[in-house]
């Protein structure tokens, strides 16, 4: 098991950056400009970006710029993702997975915490993680740290998974990161 983030072992999920939800989300639009860095980086790179909607008959899709970046969008009823089979969308060789999304406090930590008990590395990208009130996200990340997730931010996942200012794509990623 790698402490380090590994491109070609990595999967990102986003949870539930619904247009509906996000106007309630404390410090929605920057978690939402973190997210599409985010994921722009991972589409750059070739790792595969999964999306889940939560009940989207009622809470809408997810937002535009989330929903073209991913590769697979599942929509879910349950808050745990893996309850409705985002497991089975994982690439069965990729063991580490990146999430952000909302809300952290129920279905990304839900998930996190199936993810991490089905033995995935779980990285939690802190700047693009977000739930109606600071206190619930700063609870959940204090929950999933002692279950072993990570806390990252998107500039440490991007260099993480270019490892090497010599990456073919290192100058294109740049784009997205400054």
């Amino acid at each position: 098991m790698s402490l380090f983030m590994d491109a070609d072992q990595s999967v990102l999920v986003i949870i539930d950056e619904q247009q509906k939800l996000l106007p309630v989300i404390a410090g929605g639009d920057h978690m939402l400009a973190q997210t599409i860095r985010l994921a722009s980086i991972a589409g750059l790179l070739g790792i595969p970006v999964i999306g889940t909607e939560q009940t989207p008959d009622k809470l809408g899709p997810n937002h535009p710029d989330i929903k073209r970046l991913c590769d697979l969008t599942l929509a879910k009823t349950h808050f745990d993702a893996c309850a409705d089979d985002l497991q089975a969308a994982l690439p069965p060789d990729r063991k580490q997975i990146v999430i952000a999304g909302c809300e952290a406090h129920v279905c990304l930590l839900q998930t996190a915490l199936s993810l991490l008990g089905l033995g995935y590395q779980v990285w939690v990208v802190l700047d693009a993680t977000g739930s109606r009130r600071n206190s619930d996200r700063e609870a959940a990340w204090a929950r999933l740290q002692q279950a072993g997730a990570h806390g990252v931010t998107v500039e440490m996942v991007a260099f993480e998974w270019l490892h090497d200012s010599r990456h073919p794509l290192f100058r294109e990623a740049l784009k997205f990161i400054k």
